[in-house]
């Protein structure tokens, strides 16, 4: 449990320019069991949990998915997976160092 609060706790401390409903979206997936690699339930059904309207949920999910604070894992027919991104979990992006050819 301790580890979920301190990773709620460093997402939102890196989410001070963020509005508070973005904020609150983002601590809310990093609460859940599996944050770092994603959910599997709908934007729908985790709309009815925090108490907002799918649509409500679904234009802030856009608006951080923008942001690079949320990142589409997966899909499945029209029904889209979200994880948080590397920069949301206080993480470098993974770069690639190239070879010189020639």
């Amino acid at each position: 449990m301790s580890d979920t609060r301190d990773e709620v706790r460093a997402v939102v401390g890196r989410t001070k320019d963020l509005n508070p409903n973005q904020r609150l979206l983002l601590a809310f997936y990093a609460a859940l069991p599996a944050g770092k690699t994603g959910t599997q339930q709908t934007g729908q059904a985790l709309a009815k949990e925090m108490g907002w309207a799918p649509t409500v949920f679904s234009r802030i999910r856009k608006e951080l998915v923008e942001a690079g604070w949320l990142d589409e894992y997966d899909r499945f027919n029209n029904v889209r997976y979200f994880r948080l991104s590397d920069h949301a979990l206080g993480r470098r992006p993974k770069v690639v160092r190239l070879r010189h050819v020639g």
